[in-house]
């Protein structure tokens, strides 16, 4: 099958930090930290027979979301034959797995995920991974290892009562990584020769050597210390800031010095015990969303604050049981939220200044859908647990149901990596299977 790749334009969407070429996914959340790209392109229908120019079978599982720069795809998988979690570029070209690294020994430490859930981050050249026992490796394009360190062995073992899974950030010159934990011990993990801290850490991402290390109070209790979210580079009014959500709060922080910009709190003011923070923020037209676990409500802030925000910062609140999320990090797209309820199985279209909720349309799916949504093309892509695929039209007339397939097998029960579009690519990552999707 034969693609014309599309033209490289440099863009510059309103909350990316930097002109990113449209067509790659550099990190997580792709070229504009939201979810969304501004390349044309992508397939609406398709299915496993229908449009797969290629699939990839991996040593294992993972929930690491593929990362695409030109034709390298970036992915970490558990290898039970070698015990440890793997670092992968693959042709995106071919399907071909290019090289495989060991990032660490040892591929899980409960039932429910693996240490493969934190996806990669590139600036095109480099390529660093990140494995939830604390392993985090930079390589060349070609497979050579830079350098490595390990965070626990530096900072002590997280205090997670699950597997920590938080993605790198790269961002203007650093490189961030974030680790919201419980200030004691919990099931035998976490330090016990020294305090443990909450903390945002920036490194040379050339080195990995340390640049700074802002320790990050939380008056939460419990489990809501915890938080598996991402930092999220965002610039507004001119001001670039690195925000991160959990731990009952919100706050910004100066990219360069990691000072704590503003908070604002709380989505739990009764200090419930129990609520651990999945979903990263996202930033769209101004507004910063932080979603409160459990059912709970999403949170619009307004962007720019400074110090301890007032009770006026807070733009609207959900309301109902359509718009809310637990797992699922929202999307901004051409304009606006779009919301995944990943427990009642909505997608909802929102206003981002007035909380407004233009659609809200049932997602007709068997299990929860815990994969973060994407948009691009006028589409909104999204993935359940056992791998059924749904594309909706985006937009303020949008929420057709454009297609609706099944990529998992019958076995598949925790599928989270949300589906990509990159290059003229759709890339579907199930259990041990990276199947790319063309027009």
């Amino acid at each position: 099958m034969t693609v014309t790749r599309p033209l490289l334009t440099t863009l510059l969407l309103l909350g990316s930090a930097a002109p990113l070429s449209a067509d790659n996914w550099p990190n997580w959340r792709g070229p504009h930290f939201d979810g969304s790209s501004q390349e044309t392109g992508f397939p609406a229908v398709f299915s496993k027979t229908d449009g797969v120019a290629w699939k990839a079978e991996l040593p294992g599982e993972g929930a690491s979301t593929p990362i695409v720069w030109d034709d390298a795809v970036f992915l970490t998988s558990t290898d039970d034959t070698r015990n440890a979690v793997v670092a992968i570029r693959i042709d995106a070209k071919t399907g071909e797995i290019v090289w495989s690294e060991t990032l660490g020994e040892g591929t899980r430490i409960d039932e429910r995920s693996t240490y493969a859930g934190s996806s990669a981050v590139t600036d095109g050249k480099t390529v660093w991974f990140f494995s939830g026992n604390g392993d985090l490796t930079a390589y060349d394009f070609d497979g050579k290892r830079l350098w490595h360190r390990n965070i626990e062995e530096d900072y002590g073992d997280f205090a997670f009562q699950w597997t920590f899974s938080s993605s790198p950030q790269l961002y203007d010159g650093l490189l961030y990584l974030q680790i919201l934990q419980r200030d004691v011990p919990v099931n035998g993990r976490g330090r016990t020769d020294g305090p443990i801290e909450s903390f945002l850490l920036a490194m040379d991402p050339a080195t990995g050597e340390t640049k700074w290390k802002h320790v990050r109070p939380s008056d939460a209790v419990q489990e809501s210390l915890e938080a598996f979210s991402t930092p999220i580079p965002v610039l507004h009014g001119g001001r670039p800031e690195i925000v991160v959500s959990g731990g009952d709060c919100l706050t910004g922080h100066d990219p360069a010095t990691g000072r704590e910009l503003w908070r604002w709190g709380t989505y739990n003011p009764g200090k419930i015990g129990h609520w651990r923070l999945v979903p990263s923020p996202v930033y769209g037209a101004g507004t910063i969303l932080i979603c409160a676990p459990k059912g709970d409500p999403v949170y619009a802030i307004a962007a720019g604050g400074d110090g301890s925000l007032p009770e006026a910062a807070k733009l609207w609140v959900s309301e109902g049981k359509a718009v809310t999320t637990d797992v699922p990090t929202p999307l901004f797209y051409d304009g606006y939220f779009y919301i995944l309820n990943d427990r009642n199985k909505f997608l909802s279209c929102v206003h981002p200044a007035s909380g407004q909720v233009v659609w809200s349309k049932a997602v007709d799916a068997k299990v929860k859908l815990e994969a973060s949504p994407t948009g691009a093309d006028g589409k909104i892509y999204l993935m359940s647990h056992l791998g059924e695929v749904f594309v909706f039209s985006a937009g303020p007339d949008g929420g057709e149901v454009l297609n609706a397939t099944t990529f998992g097998e019958s076995q598949s029960v925790n599928i989270r990596s949300s589906i990509v579009p990159a290059n003229g690519t759709l890339y579907l990552r199930t259990d041990n299977l990276l199947y790319a999707v063309r027009k």
